[in-house]
């Protein structure tokens, strides 16, 4: 048996399937008829190898509780160590329905209403949330965008957010959603050591760690022990190989008192057994999935390079930050002499584009648009091509 759903390039038709991402427009306030590149699920077949194990264990049509057994962490295991150089235990092994659910337990379990919790803006929305929405204090160390047309961070402002604000609880998202950084392990280290000095927690958002197209992934918690001891490292095969809805995620807590705090949030929000398609689909995917996603990722690299050409060569005024990872393209409109809130109609209502604004993203993100490049280049194409058309 060999692989087959290796066509990138096949148009799949999402609509009347439940999709968030084609068939919620007017729900969640867009124009019926736009073309969809905001949310991170990708518009490809999942590899052939889970599809058919995910078939397979409908067939035997029970869907009690069911866990994994042992050959689940070999999966897990053998994939973090062979992609990501890192050798994890059985015992630091959480599993939960989704990594934005394990920052909501991470801000739960580490801190008390009206703490002041660190992140980096412009950062994926959701941390914002499970702040907020959880009762406290949102404190953002900025990423700038340096003359290099990279994001960088300010780590005198880092470390002085930590100390102004006692901050206990610090949310690292790498690689950097929606910036595209790929943090380095002189970046992490320095971070890492300024988190140490102030007993400050780092729950790591790492679901993006198998897409980095420059650089290479450094897992936060394996630069140290010491970095270990502190972390909470989120990891999840939802981005990697399109399983979202499958709702599972690996969270990995080498800590037994942050693991013990972490379980007890999770036991009152009343979440145990996950689902059995999930675990198959993620066993089967770290098992056999090795060649879909170097095909993938070798298109989605064409298609970064295809946008990047294109809009240099079409649309003055917008510039492509150089990301480093991630499917997610940031592209800059504020040279096009256009305010945000002109960009935003613009992109909704006259090019019939869903992106995601920049301004969700917190303030530094006025005047920027998250596009998703995981997708058939026709409907890149045609994304880039509205722009030019519609909004510049």
């Amino acid at each position: 048996m060999s692989e087959r759903n290796l066509n990138f390039d096949e148009i799949i038709e999402r609509r009347g399937t439940h999709c968030l991402k084609y068939d919620f427009a007017v729900r969640r306030g867009m124009p019926e008829d736009v073309l969809p590149l905001w949310v991170a699920d990708m518009d490809f077949k999942t590899s052939s190898y889970v599809e058919d194990a995910v078939i397979e264990r409908t067939k035997h049509a029970i869907f009690g509780y069911s866990e994994p057994d042992k050959s689940y962490f070999d999966a897990v295991a053998a994939w973090m160590k062979e992609r990501h150089n890192w050798e994890i235990e059985e015992k630091w092994l959480v599993k939960t329905p989704g990594v934005v659910l394990a920052l909501a337990m991470a801000v739960k379990a580490y801190t008390e209403k009206g703490d002041a919790v660190l992140i980096q803006q412009p950062v994926y929305y959701p941390f914002s949330e499970v702040i907020r929405d959880n009762e406290r204090v949102i404190i953002s160390n900025d990423l700038y965008l340096g003359e290099d047309g990279r994001y960088h961070i300010d780590f005198e402002d880092f470390e002085r957010k930590i100390t102004e604000n006692n901050i206990r609880l610090f949310l690292l998202c790498n690689p950097h959603n929606p910036t595209g950084r790929v943090f380095t392990k002189d970046e992490l280290t320095k971070l890492g050591d300024i988190c140490l000095k102030h007993n400050v927690i780092v729950a790591s958002d790492e679901i993006h760690h198998d897409f980095v197209f420059k650089g290479e992934h450094t897992v936060f918690a394996s630069i140290k022990k010491e970095f270990a001891d502190i972390s909470i490292t989120c990891t999840s095969p939802s981005k990697t190989f399109n399983l979202a809805s499958m709702l599972i995620s690996n969270i990995f807590i080498p800590n037994r008192s942050l693991k013990h705090k972490f379980i007890h949030e999770l036991d009152a929000a009343g979440i145990s057994q996950l689902n059995i398609l999930g675990l198959c689909a993620t066993k089967t995917a770290y098992e056999k999935g090795g060649e879909w996603y170097e095909k993938m990722m070798e298109y989605v690299k064409e298609n970064i390079s295809f946008v990047k050409k294109y809009v240099n060569e079409n649309l003055p005024g917008v510039n492509v930050i150089d990301g480093e990872g991630t499917y997610l393209m940031w592209l800059d409109f504020n040279g096009t002499g256009l305010s945000p809130e002109e960009i935003d109609k613009r992109i909704i209502y006259d090019a019939k584009l869903w992106l995601d604004s920049g301004k969700i993203f917190g303030k530094t993100g006025k005047g920027f648009q998250r596009i998703n490049v995981a997708a058939p280049r026709q409907i890149i194409a045609e994304c880039l091509n509205r722009i030019k058309d519609k909004v510049i």
